[in-house]
């Protein structure tokens, strides 16, 4: 089973090493931490499948007690989409040119799809720039901003719907002004905040705000129950099944809703 999710971890060159040995030694050592994080994550996503929830922080359906409930709570700033006075809050940092993030996207989109039209709950999107692996990342979250400031959060949604459409290796700074065109911004406005970093401070305010609640990789969401205070993290791009799980785990009117579409 692949990575589900992309990490902040800096690593250095390990230098060569003259015994013979060196080479296939670190091989069979290799294979082993790839075999066991396998196991691991099996283990975690079949946790969650049966409802269960998983014994450590930062898996799926993990209780998280890094968040308080103002760094949860709805900002005035904030990127929405449902209801903003749902009980429940699905908090996503995520990074804009990260393809497990893109794959979340969709997960996050049936979610929406069948519990936000009832109001049950709302998507805050947070961006968490994984700079040292995904160099357009802080400037894709930057242009979201600057649509955001032209166009209010429809503008934002159809923006990231637009990053999220391609190779995310495709969102370089100077493509990004042809797809807020396609949505309809002012092209020159858009060039002019975006090259400015009008919003380059918003955008690290979100990232320094993921560090402080424990966010190391992308995407990470919490479920927050409001009136229970229940939270669960759901650390990588794991399947509408297993969010669906963790929502019936946070809060149990979440779990039927009456308008779904499944």
């Amino acid at each position: 089973m692949e990575q589900m999710n992309e990490t902040k971890l800096a690593t250095n060159p390990t230098p060569k090493q003259r015994d013979n040995l060196s080479i296939p030694l670190a091989i069979v050592f290799s294979g082993i931490l790839i075999a066991g994080a396998i196991l691991f994550i099996d283990k975690g996503a079949a946790q969650v499948a049966a409802g269960a929830q998983a014994p450590a922080k930062n898996q799926v359906g993990a209780d998280t007690q890094e968040a308080t409930p103002d760094q949860l709570a709805v900002k005035p700033d904030d990127h929405v989409l449902g209801n903003p006075d749902a009980n429940v809050l699905i908090v996503e940092y995520t990074d804009a040119q990260c393809p497990f993030c893109q794959r979340f996207h969709q997960t996050m989109l049936q979610v929406m799809n069948n519990y936000g039209k009832t109001g049950q709950v709302a998507w805050i999107y947070r961006h968490f720039p994984l700079d040292q692996i995904h160099p357009y990342a802080r400037k894709g979250a930057e242009g979201l901003e600057c649509a955001y400031d032209q166009g209010g959060n429809t503008a934002f949604w159809k923006m990231e719907d637009k990053l999220f459409a391609v190779d995310t290796t495709s969102i370089a700074p100077e493509v990004l002004p042809k797809f807020a065109a396609a949505i309809g911004l002012d092209v020159e406005k858009f060039n002019t905040c975006l090259s400015t970093g009008k919003f380059a401070a918003r955008v690290e305010r979100d990232y320094q705000q993921g560090i402080n609640i424990g966010v190391r990789g992308t995407p990470y969401t919490i479920v927050w129950n409001k009136t229970t205070g229940k939270q669960m993290a759901i650390n990588g791009a794991y399947p509408y099944d297993n969010v669906k799980t963790v929502l019936g785990l946070v809060t149990a009117s979440a779990q039927n809703p009456k308008a779904a579409n499944q």
